[in-house]
């Protein structure tokens, strides 16, 4: 199957990046090379691309579609949890602007074979990179009932996740979930009938806090961004695009507290503690898809930019 991903809020991002021709980008969730493609076409000879992905069809796809880039881009597979690592080894001290799209790319969610969506039957994976041993199946027949409930209560804030997760147990009592399919009806099952009828697929949370599970996504996110913005240029700006209020949350905290890291009590005078501001959120309302992209793109829906600049 082609890698195809629509680039979610692609003009704003261009805007919120304010791309300076001679700059060095990176573009930390790589995906198919669509966001990466058009920052790139506004590099001069001297600006350069870094482009981070952990997924090896990612790193198939956007290597064809940024070929014509070659002299100014750099593609390394890897998580961009390991941002410092890799800097370090293209021996990159300092960049103007970073990109974080998170989320799942349309490849991997159309991509039945990765396990990602609850529409399509498949084994349960779910992993964003392959060389992984752990897999959905692992967590779905493994994990406690108690492990499973927190699971779904904390990552996919699912109001019936002890009900699910003790129909997961008794199921996988008799045979392990195989499927996604499989796993997909025990937790419509699990769900009252009238309750189905509202909010999406029944399957759609759970399924979503089995993906943040396995893939680590909220503690990457949270123990990357400080380090994103240590690399920054004065004047270079962090632009991150969340899927959920989960992620959300944690780029907002993260980003006041780089613009206010003061831990002084409010009484006090004067700033005691010497923590120094390293820039300015620039929105503190994020930024949202407009009419246009939501018509062209429902899965654009819940996608938030929000950005912050070094100062």
């Amino acid at each position: 199957m082609v890698f195809k991903h629509k680039s979610v809020l692609l003009d704003e991002v261009l805007l919120g990046l304010a791309i300076r021709p001679e700059g060095i980008y990176v573009d930390g969730t790589l995906g198919g090379g669509g966001h990466a493609s058009q920052i790139l076409e506004r590099l001069s000879d001297e600006g350069r691309l870094i482009g981070i992905d952990q997924d090896a069809d990612a790193i198939e796809a956007a290597t064809e579609r940024l070929a014509a880039f070659q002299d100014k881009v750099t593609i390394v597979r890897s998580n961009y949890a390991q941002f410092k690592e890799v800097m370090n080894s293209l021996g990159v001290d300092k960049v103007d602007g970073i990109l974080l799209d998170l989320g799942v790319s349309s490849y991997q969610l159309d991509t039945p074979e990765r396990g990602f969506s609850y529409r399509e039957d498949a084994p349960l994976d779910m992993r964003m990179d392959t060389r992984q041993a752990m897999t959905a199946k692992t967590i779905v027949n493994e994990y406690s009932e108690m492990e499973l409930y927190r699971m779904i209560r904390d990552y996919g804030e699912d109001r019936f996740a002890k009900n699910i997760a003790k129909h997961i147990v008794r199921y996988r009592a008799s045979k392990p979930v195989e499927t996604t399919v499989e796993l997909a009806e025990i937790i419509k099952a699990a769900i009252p009938a009238k309750m189905r009828v509202s909010g999406g697929h029944p399957a759609k949370r759970t399924f979503q806090a089995i993906r943040i599970e396995l893939n680590h996504e909220l503690e990457v996110l949270e123990d990357t961004i400080d380090t994103m913005i240590e690399y920054l240029n004065p004047g270079g700006r962090l632009c991150v695009i969340t899927f959920h209020s989960l992620e959300d949350r944690i780029v907002k905290v993260k980003f006041h507290k780089n613009e206010n890291p003061c831990t002084c009590p409010p009484d006090f005078p004067v700033c005691v503690c010497g923590r120094l501001s390293r820039g300015k959120h620039l929105t503190k309302k994020p930024v949202l898809p407009s009419e246009k992209e939501l018509e062209e793109n429902s899965r654009s829906k819940s996608a938030k930019l929000r950005i912050f600049q070094k100062g």
